[in-house]
C-alpha cells in the first residue's frame, strides 16, 4: 500500500445547527473548529444544516414550501416577451 495517499480517518462531531443536535462518528472531512464532547476529550467539529433530526422525512413533519411564488419567480424570469 502506498504511503501518505490516504485521508486521516478520524472521529469527528457533526452539529445539526437547526434542530442543535450532535453526533460524533467517523469521518475524513477536514475542517477547523473543535468542539469539547461529553467524554472531555477535544473533536473537529463540523456543522452541518440537515440531519436525521431535523429533516422531514425522519421527522414526519411537513414543510411548507412557498410554491406559488417560487413559480411566480420564474415565469417572471423567464417569460418569452411577445
Amino acid at each position: 500500500m502506498k504511503a501518505d495517499i490516504h485521508p486521516n480517518y478520524r472521529d469527528v462531531v457533526f452539529y445539526d445547527t437547526s434542530s442543535e443536535f450532535k453526533f460524533l462518528t467517523k469521518s475524513t472531512i477536514e475542517t477547523s473548529e473543535t468542539i469539547t464532547w461529553e467524554d472531555g476529550n477535544d473533536y473537529p467539529l463540523f456543522k452541518v444544516e440537515v440531519s436525521s433530526q431535523s429533516h422531514p422525512f425522519y421527522t414526519g413533519k411537513k414543510m411548507m414550501l412557498d410554491t406559488a411564488g417560487r413559480v411566480e419567480k420564474f415565469n417572471r424570469r423567464y417569460a418569452q416577451k411577445k
